[in-house]
């Protein structure tokens, strides 16, 4: 329920220029999630949300530049540590080695931190594959999982 609801709030701020915690309360009650006001708030500090100043010299809410550097390395940091074997890379495709099972779970979470460079993902049982952009976004991303494992 909490990670639906809180994927709803990035879908709304993403959609519109929203700047009151009322106004996201009214477009979840919209399209079907019911909350409180206390609970908007709690989400809000979780999703590292921030008002910004636009253009029109009103505020919106907007994710953190520094959440999301932080939330992808943590969130990769467990997933790698728990569950990844190996890794390599072939051009612009990284290949994760997982335990049995893991492989799209890890795509899933992967998936879900709107990596810029990645393109998509595609598990088997042990064995994913991720599609980056350039082959300098796959290397790079190696570089990454490299520095996390240490």
């Amino acid at each position: 329920m909490k990670a639906k609801r809180q994927q709803e709030i990035l879908r709304i701020i993403q959609e519109q220029d929203i700047e009151t915690q009322d106004q996201i309360l009214a477009e979840l009650r919209a399209r079907g999630v019911q909350s409180t006001q206390a609970t908007i708030s709690r989400d809000i500090k979780q999703l590292h949300l921030v008002k910004e100043l636009t253009g029109y010299g009103s505020y919106r809410y907007a994710v953190s530049e520094r959440k999301a550097s932080l939330n992808f390395a943590g969130r990769l940091r467990t997933i790698f540590k728990e569950g990844v074997t190996s890794f390599d890379v072939a051009q612009n495709i990284v290949v994760l080695k997982t335990m049995p099972g893991l492989a799209s779970a890890a795509c899933a979470a992967i998936d879900g931190m709107e990596i810029a460079d990645l393109v998509g993902s595609l598990a088997g049982d042990d064995t994913a594959i991720l599609i980056m952009r350039t082959n300098d976004s796959a290397q790079e991303f190696c570089n990454e999982i490299h520095k996390m494992l240490r």
